[in-house]
């Protein structure tokens, strides 16, 4: 969903968004590999635009319910995601000059992110969603109470390489 610079008012701009069940499945397809995602049940986000000189900066929230496997059991789980949103957007620089550097007006200041880029004039708020989604995703999702648990070894003389201890003794190996 891009919104042009110049349609921002001056005094800001609200927009909501609640990602219907075409898009979710579409979306679904490209941040399945990156994030693990099963399935996407809902997504939705809240942005405030407001411009800043010829940037525009952006705050809000995404949420989401997602659909994961547990690492531990693989089992399907369900798992929600909450991510708060303050990116600013700058034109892009003069040839030579970097964002965000002293010389385009843009420098970030102490504890700051340096600003992204404009590109055509408009910020995409669709893609927005879509990265704070993935960046949100719990990358080892677990089912509640599910935990690693070490395999019992029984002590009944037999393991794994006692075929080939055996073998060895056999044609005269394992002496010192």
């Amino acid at each position: 969903m891009p919104v042009a610079v110049e349609n921002i008012p001056a005094a800001g701009l609200h927009i909501e968004i609640d990602a219907p069940a075409a898009t979710r499945a579409q979306l679904l397809q490209l941040v399945a590999g990156l994030a693990a995602v099963r399935d996407l049940m809902s997504l939705s986000a809240m942005f405030d635009l407001t411009r800043r000189g010829a940037g525009v900066h952006v705050t809000g929230h995404v949420s989401a319910h997602v659909g994961q496997n547990c690492v531990v059991t693989l089992e399907l789980i369900e798992n929600d995601v909450e991510e708060a949103v303050d990116l600013l957007f700058a034109p892009a620089p003069a040839e030579g000059t970097q964002i965000g550097s002293e010389f385009d007006g843009n420098a970030p200041k102490d504890g700051q992110e340096p600003a992204e880029p404009l590109i055509g004039g408009t910020v995409d708020l669709g893609a927005i969603a879509t990265e704070f989604l993935v960046l949100g995703v719990d990358p080892y999702p677990r089912k509640p109470g599910a935990e690693f648990a070490p395999l019992k070894v029984e002590d009944d003389g037999t393991h794994p390489f006692s075929a080939l201890e055996a073998l060895k003794k056999r044609f005269g190996g394992g002496q010192s």
